[in-house]
């Protein structure tokens, strides 16, 4: 939930409909251990076990079944973002990760 300056009910809300809102970086909390924000994942290189280049990742996106990440290269792939099994790890400081997911898929 956020509370917007100015804005005091559900009817003025209704007004940013549509609007992007954001929050500056150092508003939001400190992730916790083995958490992560999307922001934090977009622009790292996505490696599969094996070491073959994906590409980068250009934003995350949710499913409603779990998130995906939406990975640039050679060709635009979804690979969900499911930690242990296809995501094997992550590496924000050195801007990658790798998956255990076959490069036609």
């Amino acid at each position: 939930m956020v509370r917007l300056n100015g804005c005091h009910d559900r009817d003025e809300a209704s007004g940013f409909r549509g609007c992007a809102i954001s929050v500056a970086r150092s508003q939001l909390p400190d992730a916790g251990d083995d958490e992560l924000y999307w922001t934090d994942l977009v622009g790292l290189r996505v490696s599969t076990t094996e070491g073959v280049h994906l590409g980068e990742i250009a934003r995350m996106m949710e499913t409603g079944a779990n998130d995906v990440m939406v990975v640039q290269g050679s060709v635009e792939r979804l690979i969900p973002f499911l930690p242990g099994t296809v995501v094997q790890s992550v590496d924000v400081a050195r801007k990658s990760i790798v998956v255990d997911w076959h490069p036609d898929d």
